[in-house]
Order: C-alpha cells, then sequence, then structure tokens
C-alpha cells in the first residue's frame, strides 16, 4: 500500500467542494424562504428587465 500516491485526491477535493457549496446553498435558501427579501429582490429584477424592455 503506498500512502504517497494522490491518485483521487482531485475527485476528493471537488467532492468537498460541491458539499459546501450544496450547505451554502440549503442555507440561502433556507434563509431567503424565512424572509421577505426574495419577493422584493425578484420583484425589482422583473421592474429593472422590464424598464430596460422598453427603452429598446
Amino acid at each position: 500500500m503506498d500512502l504517497t500516491r494522490d491518485d483521487g485526491q482531485a475527485t476528493a477535493e471537488y467532492a468537498l467542494v460541491l458539499v459546501a457549496a450544496g450547505v451554502i446553498a440549503l442555507a440561502l435558501i433556507m434563509w431567503a424562504s424565512s424572509s421577505d427579501v426574495l419577493p422584493g429582490f425578484f420583484e425589482t429584477v422583473v421592474r429593472k428587465v422590464a424598464s430596460f424592455v422598453d427603452r429598446v
């Protein structure tokens, strides 16, 4: 058993990054759904897009 080889190290690092990103995304979704931030955000985005489309 050769413990100095690092085969699979990149795969393990990618897996950890994906898990961390998933946890952060879940935390953001939980926070946004428990507050009134998300509807206000989407309302602002739709208003900005509509005003941009009206100018074109």
